[in-house]
């Protein structure tokens, strides 16, 4: 089966994650959810690549250093399978500017379980959290329910 390829940053200052809240595209999966920035592959294009010019295009920001610190794949029909390229950055430049998918804003990471988020979201903030080393995590849902989740080749209790 071929997933769709894209990437996910989480941009870091100040005990923040940057968030996007997804209110502006019309027939959005994840509309109304809150999310890091990024998007899918352009031919030619490999994770980092991807991850940096996705983060310009959405933030206005340049990052200097990102970290890419796992895989999510993701399976909930219809949707097709996506696998999801995921990085967190702390060193960059520039002035943010808006984005045309949402609102852009600076939540505490504490904070950031509390929003409406995806279930499986909930599972990777964890691992960064915990600065996890690179991880490979398989998330199933049913509609917004998480019905299954794998990490590294082990079942995950939900």
């Amino acid at each position: 089966m071929e997933l769709l390829q894209t990437t996910l940053c989480y941009l870091e200052q100040n005990g923040c994650y940057l968030m996007l809240h997804r209110v502006k595209k019309k027939n959005d999966v994840n509309h109304d959810k809150w999310i890091g920035v990024g998007g899918k592959f352009e031919p030619g294009e490999d994770a980092r690549a991807c991850a940096l010019r996705e983060v310009y295009e959405e933030t206005g920001l340049t990052m200097r250093a990102p970290r890419y610190r796992g895989i999510v794949d993701f399976y909930c029909p219809p949707w097709p399978a996506e696998r999801m390229h995921l990085f967190t950055c702390s060193d960059f430049t520039g002035t943010m500017t808006d984005c045309d998918e949402g609102t852009l804003e600076w939540v505490p990471k504490q904070a950031v379980q509390a929003l409406p988020i995806w279930p499986g979201d909930k599972l990777f903030f964890r691992l960064l959290e915990q600065d996890a080393p690179f991880f490979h995590l398989e998330l199933y849902y049913d509609g917004d329910t998480l019905v299954r989740a794998v990490r590294d080749g082990q079942e995950l209790p939900l």
